[in-house]
């Protein structure tokens, strides 16, 4: 049972983990903290269209900017929960905020395409010691509430990844690139924030994966072969290559598809990928709770697969039907990745950080993979053909019937 704790001098200190209830002040923390970590990382594709104009980019360009950030991301993420799996590091989110931090002071001065790249690494390496850590104490914190927990993680970064378009284009896109640096100051908010969770970790490390680890496994896991579980590990990846080419497409290039279809501004472009993205926000929190509730598998299901008719029709419509299929599209497919990683999670109970970092970092490196070649498709052939293509992605959700079921429904 949670208790209130007090030091001499009367101020308020975090309650100590329990096995039964979440500690929602750390829940919070991260959430509010991943909200502004994907806020300042969402501003590198809000700034594409000035960029490319200033410094005359193409379009595999822009891909590669992409690229170097969700590589450096990527590649980083795994390794970072392989090892505090083995010695966690409290403070380790706060010092990978430093590096968003130095990440954005750079870009907002970069005088070449080649430094906007060495800026968007830091960032990159920032996301890389955030997400697996982050997902960690979650995890601890969730007093067994794993798919609630994830989810309330998920829709602060998703909330932030919204933000970027909007303030790009109230006050980036008017006034000029060299005001990301004030979004330094956010950096320094989180890692304020993200020393105080750091704090709360440290005390509670003994219990890092007695509780929250090493017994999250259940029956049904426990009883799958080597094989089935690197079978079902295999899908899983390729349910995120679907959802994630699919939202990379949309992410670095809903804004160019808006403008060269419809003619819209460049303002008015920003708008509309904030409002897709307020979206993939605003359905996020859904999946957590109902994969606890009816299976993580089904959630997986409907938030994949059932974004497909939708997503075919998007290349036949009109700008008003647009914009109402993308919120569509991004209400219900942003439920996926909290189900997939839990699911994924008690596939290899004991290894919460190493199986957060290889899906979160495997998710980082596909979308920027995914999208340095829609960049070269684009130049090739036209924007346009690039979302006829995608629009078949969602189909891969299919593969899901192959998944073991895990849980059993709660009533």
């Amino acid at each position: 049972m949670k208790t209130i704790e007090e030091n001499p001098s009367g101020a308020y200190q975090a309650p100590a983990v329990s096995a039964e209830q979440a500690v929602f002040p750390i829940l919070l923390a991260l959430s509010f903290s991943h909200l502004l970590n994907d806020t300042l990382q969402s501003l590198i594709p809000s700034i594409y269209p000035m960029v490319k104009d200033s410094f005359h980019l193409t379009f595999s360009q822009i891909g590669l900017i992409t690229f170097t950030f969700q590589l450096s991301a990527s590649v980083f993420q795994p390794l970072v929960g392989l090892y505090t799996d083995k010695k966690p590091q409290p403070f380790a989110l706060a010092i990978g905020m430093c590096f968003t931090m130095l990440g954005l002071i750079s870009l907002s001065m970069a005088p070449s395409f080649e430094i906007i790249l060495l800026s968007v690494a830091l960032i990159g390496i920032g996301s890389a010691v955030f997400h697996p850590e982050a997902s960690r104490i979650a995890r601890m914190a969730s007093g067994g509430r794993h798919g609630m927990a994830q989810s309330l993680f998920q829709v602060g970064g998703n909330a932030g990844s919204s933000l970027g378009p909007l303030l790009a284009a109230l006050i980036i896109l008017p006034f000029g690139r060299f005001q990301i640096i004030w979004f330094s100051l956010v950096a320094l908010i989180a890692i304020i924030i993200l020393s105080k969770v750091g704090g709360w970790y440290k005390k509670n490390m003994h219990l890092n994966l007695k509780k929250s680890g090493a017994s999250s496994g259940n029956d049904q896991s426990m009883n799958l072969s080597k094989g089935k579980v690197a079978f079902s590990i295999g899908i899983l990846l390729l349910l995120i290559f679907s959802k994630y080419i699919y939202m990379a497409s949309l992410t670095s290039y809903y804004t160019f598809y808006l403008i060269n279809k419809f003619g819209v501004s460049v303002q008015s472009s920003q708008i509309h990928l904030f409002v897709f993205l307020f979206s993939v926000a605003a359905g996020t929190f859904a999946g957590g709770p109902v994969g606890d509730k009816i299976g993580r598998k089904y959630v997986i299901w409907i938030s994949i697969l059932g974004v497909a008719p939708f997503a075919l029709l998007l290349p036949y419509c009109n700008l008003f039907w647009t914009g109402a299929l993308t919120v569509i599209i991004g209400l219900v497919l942003s439920s996926a990745f909290s189900a997939i990683l839990v699911y994924a999670q008690e596939l290899i109970p004991g290894k919460v950080g190493m199986v957060a970092g290889l899906f979160f970092g495997f998710a980082f490196g596909i979308a920027g993979i995914g999208s340095a070649i829609l960049g070269k498709l684009a130049d090739s052939t036209s924007i346009e053909y690039v979302f006829w293509v995608c629009s078949f992605l969602p189909l891969i959700g299919l593969l899901t019937g192959f998944l073991p079921n895990l849980e059993r429904k709660k009533v």
